[in-house]
């Protein structure tokens, strides 16, 4: 036993030993190691070699890389570049468009709600007077309040009826719709430009002139500027610039895939859409407009006829049978007149055909400009510029291709052009 206990205090007195010693070997060979460290061998040359960029390298870049390399570090350098100024001044008109899809928006949103309160507000008022008017034909008491109140009220409707027959709130909320979308979509098109492509000054003159094309045709203030709500005679929107004569990003080979069965193809379709889809839409805006004309007519001379009835209520027995039939019937068909002509939007309608007539006008000056260019290299791309046109179009490129074969063999063709409206 006392063997045994004296090697086993022996081997543990040895494991301690040991370990210690590790710790120490370990501090040891440590403080040895760190001097070993020679900061003489490091090549600092080499590395800077290695690390920068060789002047063969340099000639291998694409021009992208090369210009991001280059790109200079200074506001004011990269004001001197035309073509980082072209896309500074892109980004300010994207930010001026989309402030401007905002605000008509907005006021799209309002005019909307103007109609309705205006809508609802009248008929309450007409409503309300035609029945003071029935209550006071058939009261044998005083009726000077109910007659006084009535014919207010009926002359309050007729003044308000002038206002928003004049303005067409339904109609002003149309023509913001249409600039939202119009202004969305040029906002699309400045994206496009600013991803695809080197934008250049000839992009931003465009971009200018189309902002301020669309502000022409569609103005937000109601005072002088306003768009006349009944014209004299119907015709299409234009919200575009005149067409400019661009330079040519590339010029192919192949003439810009353009050829004499394409250009024969565009001619047909632009003859369709002025002959079929403009024609109609004009017609259609003509009879919107000639309904709506009697209507913003009809709804004040009604109210008009019932606020005299309604004075004439009582004054004698001969008088009042007919004035009070006056001022109940005249009230009843102002609200009927009033519901038409505002909750059916009836101007909302009108400024709709417009538009559509306006689109397709748009379309056949596109196409006239391609076609009215003598050098295919500064065309629109034809194949590129007949796919805009299906798909603006609602059509597919057999499908309109289809439409110029059969309007080539009959030009009296029922067919329209659009199969979107």
């Amino acid at each position: 036993m006392a063997t045994l206990q004296a090697s086993s205090i022996l081997s543990s007195f040895c494991s301690a030993s040991s370990s210690s010693s590790f710790r120490r070997g370990t501090n040891i060979t440590a403080k040895i190691n760190i001097p070993n460290i020679r900061t003489n061998k490091i090549s600092l040359p080499r590395l800077i070699q290695r690390r920068g960029i060789s002047e063969h390298e340099q000639l291998t870049f694409n021009p992208i890389e090369k210009q991001l390399i280059s790109a200079p570090s200074k506001r004011g350098d990269m004001i001197n570049d035309p073509d980082l100024l072209a896309v500074e001044k892109l980004y300010a008109i994207k930010e001026a468009v989309a402030d401007r899809v905002e605000m008509h928006r907005n006021i799209g949103e309002q005019r909307s709600q103007w109609n309705s309160m205006l809508l609802t507000s009248i008929n309450g008022i007409i409503l309300a007077a035609a029945t003071m008017i029935g209550v006071a034909a058939t009261s044998g008491d005083s009726v000077l309040g109910l007659k006084m109140s009535s014919t207010l009220m009926y002359l309050a409707a007729t003044g308000m009826l002038v206002i928003i027959n004049k303005i067409q709130p339904s109609q002003l909320a149309e023509e913001q719709r249409k600039a939202t979308r119009l202004f969305q979509d040029l906002y699309n098109q400045i994206e496009t430009t600013l991803s695809i492509g080197h934008p250049s000054a000839i992009d931003v003159k465009e971009a200018i002139d189309k902002v301020l094309a669309l502000d022409k045709a569609y103005p937000l203030p109601l005072l002088e500027v306003m768009l006349e709500k009944f014209p004299t005679c119907v015709e299409p929107a234009v919200w575009w610039p005149q067409q400019r004569r661009r330079q040519p990003n590339r010029v192919s080979d192949n003439g810009n895939d353009w050829n004499s069965k394409l250009e024969e193809e565009m001619k047909e379709i632009m003859g369709v859409l002025g002959r079929k889809d403009q024609e109609e839409y004009i017609r259609l805006g003509k009879k919107a407009l000639k309904l709506n004309k009697f209507l913003a007519i009809s709804g004040p001379f009604l109210t008009g006829l019932a606020a005299i009835g309604s004075a004439f209520v009582g004054s004698s027995p001969s008088h009042g049978s007919w004035a009070a039939m006056l001022g109940i019937v005249g009230g009843a068909l102002a609200s009927v007149v009033n519901t038409i002509e505002h909750g059916g939007q009836v101007g909302m309608v009108f400024e709709m055909y417009r538009s559509n007539a306006g689109f397709f006008e748009y379309m056949q000056e596109s196409i006239k400009s391609n076609l009215t260019e003598t050098e295919t290299g500064r065309r629109e791309n034809g194949e590129l510029f007949e796919m805009k046109v299906a798909l603006k179009l609602g059509r597919s490129l057999s499908d309109l291709r289809n439409l110029a074969a059969s309007s080539s063999l009959k030009a009296d063709s029922d067919e329209f052009a659009s199969k979107l409206f």
